[in-house]
């Protein structure tokens, strides 16, 4: 695990994982200091379970496939009052994360997003970007956010968060956090992290098929209805 010169607040990592073996040394060697990575499997066939457990992760099994599924088994197996989430295919570093933990634990802001700046050819492809962009306009139009990215890395309470009572076991599980979260008056914020070429091929948006599959399922978020009344967005700072 990365030390830190000023150490950041204990939080439990979720990383959702489906044959991540090329990805998970890089990725839990750079989680904060103290904290503890839980990775989720959910149904990997290249022995990316053993090696998680190997280099010192808490190992969840998700059978049910889905992003969402694994994003929350691992948020119920969570115990730190702070959880983050961030993919686990080495596309972004874990290290950021505690920069984004501190504002999230001063109280500043309620749930922290990773706006991704891609880094290099090939780290975010066109048709997934547009899928995105065309879904933060859908959630501006839903909630009044004014956010540019929908991506993996962000960081919240974890009784707030089980709060949210999240249903959604598929691809969109963030869009309906972040959806709840609004409806709920939450603080929304977002900052810019650095966004690699992951390691493997991309399980969601690595295709044209599969970033309709996501689509369709944030579009099934969005057309519910605000759960508990339509509490004011309290803002969004950079």
């Amino acid at each position: 695990m990365t030390p830190s010169a000023c150490a950041p607040p204990r939080a439990d990592l979720v990383l959702p994982c489906l044959d991540e073996a090329r990805a998970l040394p890089w990725v839990l060697a750079r989680v904060p200091a103290g904290w503890r990575a839980i990775v989720v499997d959910n149904g990997s066939t290249d022995g990316s379970a053993d090696i998680a457990r190997d280099l010192g992760a808490t190992v969840v099994h998700e059978d049910r496939r889905g992003f969402g599924a694994a994003c929350h088994a691992g948020l119920l197996a969570a115990r730190a009052d702070l959880v983050c989430f961030c993919d686990c295919d080495a596309s972004m570093d874990p290290g950021l994360l505690g920069a984004m933990a501190a504002r999230v634990a001063s109280g500043e802001v309620d749930l922290l997003l990773g706006r991704r700046r891609p880094q290099g050819r090939g780290a975010w492809p066109a048709h997934a970007r547009a899928g995105n962009l065309a879904l933060a306009r859908m959630v501006r139009r839903r909630t009044g956010l004014r956010l540019r990215d929908l991506g993996p890395m962000r960081v919240a309470r974890r009784e707030a968060l089980l709060g949210l009572d999240l249903t959604d076991r598929r691809s969109g599980y963030p869009l309906q956090m972040v959806v709840r979260a609004a409806d709920a008056g939450w603080r929304i914020a977002e900052t810019d992290v650095p966004y690699l070429p992951r390691a493997g091929r991309s399980k969601v948006t690595g295709t044209w098929r599969g970033t309709w599959h996501a689509v369709r399922d944030m579009r099934r978020v969005l057309a519910e209805p605000a759960v508990g009344g339509d509490a004011p967005v309290r803002g969004v700072s950079a």
